[in-house]
C-alpha cells in the first residue's frame, strides 16, 4: 500500500466534510438504535431481555441508514478526481488508478471502522445510564459489531469501485438509498434470499428481534458473514489491479 496516497486521500477529507457524514453515522444509528427502547413503556431495565431490545434496535439502525452513508461516503471521495481531473494528475505522479481506489478504501475503511465501534459502544454506554442490571452479553454484542464492520467495509469496497468506474455520482447514490431498503426488507426474508446481495447481509448478522411479543437474541451467520468479507476483499483486489492496467 503505498503511504504517500493514503494521507493524500486523509488531505481531501478535510475538504470534503466527511467528519459531518460520519457524524450522520453516530448520531442516528445510535438514535434509532435507543428510540424503541426509549418510548416503550414495557421496557424492563431489569429484565433478562433488556440488552436484547438495545441490540434489536442497532440491528435495524445500521442496515436502515449505513447503506446510503456508505455510498455518500465513497462518492464524495470519488467525484473529487472526476470533477478535478485527479486520475490523470495522480498517474503523472506514479499513483495508478487501482492504487488510488485502494488508498481510498483504507482511508475511508478508518473512519468507518472507527465510527462502527463508536456507535456500538455507545448504545452499549447508553443501556448502562439507562439503568439495565443485567450484565450485557459482551461476546454477543462484540461479534455482532464485528459482523456489522465486516458487512460495512465489503458495501464500502464495491461503492468504491462503483463510484471510480462511473462518474455519473447519482447512480452511486441511487444504489446506495436501494441498498438501505433491501437491507430493511432482508430482515423479513429467508436466509437463502438475504444471501443474494451485499446488502442482505446485514440481515444475517441481526443480533436479536421479536419472536412473537418477546425479544430474544438470534444467532448471527458467522460463515456466511466470513465468506463475504473474503469475497469482496478478492473482487476488489481484483478489479483495481485491473484499474492498474488502464489510462486515466
Amino acid at each position: 500500500m503505498n503511504t504517500r496516497a493514503v494521507v493524500n486521500e486523509f488531505a481531501k477529507m478535510r475538504h470534503l466534510r466527511v467528519g459531518l457524514v460520519a457524524a450522520f453515522m453516530i448520531v442516528p444509528i445510535t438514535g434509532l438504535s435507543l428510540f424503541a427502547v426509549v418510548t416503550n413503556p414495557d421496557f424492563t431495565p431489569n429484565a433478562p431481555d433488556a440488552w436484547n431490545a438495545l441490540l434489536a434496535g442497532m440491528s435495524l439502525g445500521i442496515p436502515m441508514l449505513s447503506p446510503l452513508l456508505l455510498a455518500i461516503l465513497a462518492s464524495r471521495q470519488t467525484d473529487i478526481d472526476h470533477t478535478s481531473n485527479g486520475w490523470l494528475m495522480q498517474s503523472a505522479s506514479g499513483l495508478t488508478p487501482g492504487g488510488v481506489c485502494r488508498a481510498k478504501l483504507v482511508a475511508l475503511g478508518v473512519v468507518v471502522t472507527t465510527t462502527t465501534i463508536i456507535t456500538s459502544l455507545l448504545v452499549l454506554i447508553a443501556g448502562v445510564f439507562m439503568g439495565i442490571t443485567v450484565a450485557p452479553p459482551i461476546g454477543h454484542w462484540a461479534g455482532f459489531t464485528a459482523c456489522m464492520l465486516i458487512i460495512n467495509l465489503s458495501v464500502l469496497a464495491l461503492h468504491v469501485l462503483l463510484s471510480a468506474k462511473v462518474e455519473n455520482q447519482l447512480v452511486a447514490l441511487g444504489i446506495g438509498a436501494l441498498g438501505s431498503i433491501v437491507a430493511v426488507f432482508s430482515q423479513g426474508l429467508p436466509a437463502a434470499a438475504a444471501h443474494l446481495t451485499p446488502w442482505g447481509y446485514y440481515a444475517l448478522a441481526q443480533a436479536a428481534g421479536y419472536e412473537g411479543a418477546q425479544i430474544k437474541a438470534l444467532p448471527i451467520s458467522y460463515p456466511s458473514i466470513a465468506a463475504l468479507g473474503v469475497l469482496v476483499a478478492t473482487i476488489f483486489l481484483i478489479l483495481t489491479y485491473r484499474f492498474d492496467r488502464q489510462e486515466a
